[in-house]
């Protein structure tokens, strides 16, 4: 019963999610830590997992989450539950967006999406942010986290061909020889 109620959780969040799997963390969060199947540190932990393993996030984040609660059992029926809206969709609207694509429309409903899924994105990197930035509560800013999110962020924006990835493994082996808390 626990695998049909999470499958069924994760196919709620694969289905109201627009706009890519980052769009979905709001969702997820609320979905998982509403439930109480995960804290919110646990959820910002699942989000930086799943952003470093290959794959796409949805799938990477369901995958880990199911894990994390029931095993291998639970990581099939969340994966499966969050993929299932999305292969649905996707035959629908590759069908219609065939035949209907150059309507005015079409074009008028997808430029009004667009803003919508940049503000759920938006509001997902603040929770991260905010949960990153004060592990502990509003009463302390953890500094040396603060500075290396902006010495990340400014070598992204300066450096062009900067691999994430190695961004991502250089401030991890950082974080762990020098921010042991």
């Amino acid at each position: 019963m626990e695998l049909l109620w999470l499958f069924l959780i994760f196919l709620k969040i694969g289905f109201f999610t627009i706009g890519g799997g980052m769009a979905m963390l709001p969702l997820m969060q609320e979905e998982l830590t509403a439930r109480g199947l995960m804290t919110l540190t646990e959820t910002v932990d699942m989000v930086a997992i799943s952003q470093m393993t290959p794959g796409p996030f949805a799938v990477n984040a369901a995958t880990f989450a199911g894990m994390k609660l029931y095993g291998v059992w639970g990581a099939a029926a969340a994966t499966l539950g969050v993929v299932t809206p999305s292969v649905v969709v996707t035959l629908i609207v590759a069908r219609f967006f065939a035949a209907h694509y150059k309507r005015p429309a079409v074009s008028d409903t997808m430029s009004a999406v667009r803003p919508v899924v940049m503000g759920l994105i938006l509001a997902a990197a603040l929770g991260i942010g905010y949960e990153s930035l004060f592990p502990s509560g509003a009463g302390g800013l953890d500094l040396p986290v603060l500075l290396l999110a902006c010495v990340g962020l400014a070598l992204l924006l300066t450096v062009k061909k900067l691999s994430p990835i190695l961004l991502i493994t250089v401030c991890g082996v950082f974080g762990a020889v020098f921010l042991r808390g």
